[in-house]
């Protein structure tokens, strides 16, 4: 477990309408990339978190 989790959040109309979380900078960008093909009219926004932070 690191210290810093990734964010990713799905934005629509400036609305968060889903939010993922990965334990790599990696698998968040492999993510958004997979999700951007399906639907390229959707703002993903990816964001550093200390993981701390994160409420389970």
């Amino acid at each position: 477990m690191t210290d810093t989790l990734w964010k990713c959040e799905q934005l629509r109309a400036g609305a968060v309408t889903n939010k993922v979380m990965f334990n790599t900078r990696e698998e968040a960008e492999r993510f958004v990339a997979q999700m951007q093909k399906m639907e390229p009219d959707l703002f993903w926004r990816m964001e550093p978190v200390e993981a701390r932070m994160v409420w389970n």
